[in-house]
């Protein structure tokens, strides 16, 4: 929403370093949660892609994000899949040109219903898939806690393949040490 240079000025006038960017990610006032499994969004979201790499490069972040998408109704596992996995191929590729990391994160369907990559265990399926070594899992201790537990053994098993880690505590994504994880 805001050209690059506004947003390099500000972390520069901040002192702050910018670790991760999402890649455009549809609508998002419209409640749209990322494009990268939907079958008719593919051209938008290569598009996209080459817009985040520019942002990506102009505020030094070494790693973006992609947002799965809500599955739409009546569209089956496979299609999704698919598009996930082949929209992923062509981000990696191109990030990789740029040096740039492209990360997944598996989002609880509680909060956002519908979000295709919503487990750890497809996350790295998917990425074992896509077989690219500049895909990582971001890993959101929110989200892996309202869907799943085990964090501290999801973590330890999966360290190698984690580039990036969101802390933030259940109920209500609060400060750690607020809720329920220890």
């Amino acid at each position: 929403a805001f050209p690059a240079g506004d947003i390099k000025a500000k972390l520069t006038g901040n002192r702050l370093k910018l670790v991760l960017h999402n890649l455009p990610a549809g609508d998002w006032d419209a409640g749209e949660r990322g494009i990268a499994c939907l079958p008719d969004r593919v051209d938008e979201f290569r598009e996209g892609v080459g817009r985040a790499i520019e942002y990506g490069t102009a505020l030094g972040a070494p790693q973006l994000n992609c947002l799965a998408g809500k599955a739409p109704l009546g569209a089956t596992d496979e299609m999704l899949r698919k598009t996930f996995v082949a929209n992923l191929k062509f981000a990696a590729a191109e990030l990789k040109k740029a040096g740039l990391k492209l990360l997944v994160e598996p989002i609880n369907t509680y909060d956002i219903p519908g979000f295709y990559l919503n487990r750890t265990a497809q996350a790295i399926s998917i990425l074992d898939e896509v077989g690219s070594d500049n895909l990582f899992l971001q890993y959101d201790i929110y989200h892996a806690q309202r869907f799943e537990g085990e964090l501290a053994a999801t973590v330890q098993k999966h360290l190698a393949r984690i580039a990036h880690i969101q802390i933030a505590d259940n109920p209500g994504r609060n400060e750690p040490g607020t809720g329920e994880i220890n």
